[in-house]
């Protein structure tokens, strides 16, 4: 069930970790509806990553269940490894896989909170960027998509500055990673969320908070998981963005203008 939007998605195989809620759900699915083969990672939520696979299957899409804790570098690795077993090679790599894990400020940030956060945001996603990066050459081409945040840009949140820096990282390292593979034909490039209404802010946000965030949208809303999904078929597909890469993509409905 190709979209005439981006034709060239039908078939690509897909990995799209953290995938089991919110932005990571929302990409699966939009993903499959292009015609693509997908494999949906998870780690905890084992209940809703089912789901996710049994709507694409009832939608008549190809989905596979990876499972595996990314903040060890290891399990990241195999997560890539077991995805392109499942699909027989990988041609789309989207990092969604990450967290606030909780607000802490600064003066009681210890060694703990830093390496869980770090973790989890920058060694999982360098990880699976380095185990793709062979698959992708074998095909001789390939698309990584990483998640950072408007939180990159502005600092984040009360208590929010290590998960900030930890997103600052991903953009950086995505410009780096996109002129390094570039001769592979490989483009690398990430997609910048703002407030986007998923279990993230359920955890770690409260309505007044979210009401704060949401008198600073021009579009005077919070935006929806699925209002990023356009974003990353746009950057997937070689149709459309063909000559794009090393770019950061903002989805925040104009909170941010750079």
């Amino acid at each position: 069930m190709p979209t005439s939007i981006a034709p060239d998605l039908q078939g690509k195989r897909v990995l799209v970790t953290g995938a089991s809620t919110g932005i990571g759900a929302a990409a699966a699915a939009a993903f499959a509806a292009a015609g693509s083969r997908v494999a949906v990672h998870y780690n905890a939520s084992e209940a809703e990553a089912k789901k996710v696979a049994a709507k694409i299957a009832l939608d008549g899409g190809e989905a596979h269940l990876v499972r595996g804790d990314v903040r060890k570098s290891s399990n990241a690795r195999r997560v890539v490894d077991e995805a392109a077993d499942k699909l027989g090679g990988l041609d789309i790599l989207v990092n969604n896989a990450g967290g606030l894990v909780k607000r802490v400020p600064v003066a009681e940030i210890d060694d703990a909170i830093f390496d869980e956060i770090v973790n989890l945001n920058v060694r999982s996603l360098v990880s699976a960027c380095s185990a793709a990066v062979p698959h992708m050459r074998r095909a001789k081409r390939g698309n990584i998509i990483n998640v950072t945040s408007i939180a990159a840009r502005v600092g984040g949140g009360p208590g929010a500055a290590l998960y900030a820096s930890s997103k600052a990282f991903v953009s950086t390292f995505t410009r780096g990673l996109a002129r390094e593979l570039a001769s592979d034909n490989i483009r690398v490039n990430a997609v910048s969320p703002g407030v986007i209404l998923t279990p993230f802010h359920e955890r770690y946000s409260t309505p007044q908070l979210l009401e704060s965030m949401r008198a600073t949208v021009p579009m005077a809303r919070l935006g929806e998981a699925d209002e990023c999904s356009g974003t990353f078929i746009y950057l997937a597909s070689d149709t459309l963005s063909g000559y794009v890469t090393g770019q950061v993509m903002e989805v925040n409905g104009g909170q941010l203008m750079p």
